[in-house]
């Protein structure tokens, strides 16, 4: 089969491509970056894979237009094109993000959506866009919200706490319990193979997650584990700490009260749509597995 991928050059689009050529399938790049992109859209394929955007900015550097022109108005664009062709599927990469940026309980497919960030905000946009077309007979619209998603090559949070935990500092936030849900880039593409497939499927929107949540503390001492070191856990008293990032608000601290809360909440992301509408009991990687498999990468 002829899929065709936008974005393939990025840690998600390379992996894919890399599994689904080995289940036998011919792979498309598409650059969106290329001015004349839409005169050279494919004519046919039995899959298109969304994945090019505008990725969050921690820095806070980018402008709100920014996020919707690449994330919303392109994708626009290359739906619209999608419409008009023999493609079958249209799969679009969006993100819990663009559902909620903190929540209490467990995330599922029906939660309200409340972005709160530029890049939430245009991804959300995109998604009603999408949803408020109507398909042509025998075309499928699948919109994907993965969560954080992990592997080797992946450069992000794990592998700064990766970084700190090898130089041997204890891990000073032992106090605070979280749950946090995880994707293994190895799950995301059996995923996305078994839903091409799955020509009984309809259209909808899926969470894609592991199948267990880990806490931060888990993920230490997971982390000590890959490196043949004993976990070294800090159970600073909460409110020491809560103390001390009110004063990184304001002072040059490594630690400060948004940082706080990105170590130390908890996100949990139910999967549970997907493995009901695909039939399948276990994703084929564990959540600590994975997750051990991204470790030792680094």
């Amino acid at each position: 089969m002829k899929i065709i991928i936008t974005g393939i050059s990025g840690f998600v689009g390379q992996n894919l491509n890399t599994y689904l050529h080995q289940m036998g399938n011919e792979i498309i790049p598409l650059s969106l970056r290329d001015p004349v992109w839409e005169e050279n859209f494919p004519a046919t394929a039995i899959a298109l894979i969304h994945l090019a955007g505008k990725a969050h900015d921690t820095s806070n550097t980018s402008k709100p237009e920014d996020y919707l022109i690449i994330n919303r108005d392109l994708t626009i664009k290359l739906f619209n094109k999608f419409l008009k062709s023999e493609i079958r599927d249209f799969i679009y990469f969006s993100s819990v993000k663009a559902v909620a940026d903190s929540l209490e309980g467990v995330l599922h497919e029906n939660f309200a959506a409340n972005p709160l960030t530029p890049y939430g905000k245009s991804k959300i946009e995109a998604e009603k866009y999408l949803l408020g077309q109507k398909l042509p007979m025998g075309k499928r619209l699948f919109i994907i919200r993965p969560c954080m998603i992990h592997g080797p090559g992946n450069k992000g949070n794990l592998n700064l706490m990766y970084k700190v935990v090898k130089k041997g500092i204890p891990w000073p936030l032992a106090a605070f319990h979280n749950q946090r849900s995880f994707l293994s880039i190895d799950n995301l593409s059996f995923l996305v193979e078994k839903m091409i497939n799955k020509v009984e499927l309809t259209s909808g929107i899926y969470n894609f997650a592991d199948d267990n949540a880990l806490s931060t503390n888990e993920l230490v001492n997971l982390i000590s584990g890959t490196l043949g070191q004993k976990t070294k856990l800090w159970a600073i008293p909460p409110l020491i700490v809560k103390l001390v990032a009110k004063i990184g608000d304001y002072l040059p601290f490594p630690l400060n009260s948004e940082r706080l809360k990105k170590l130390t909440e908890s996100y949990l992301v139910s999967n549970s749509k997907i493995k009901k509408d695909l039939q399948i009991t276990n994703l084929p990687i564990s959540s600590k597995d994975g997750l051990i498999k991204t470790f030792r990468s680094f």
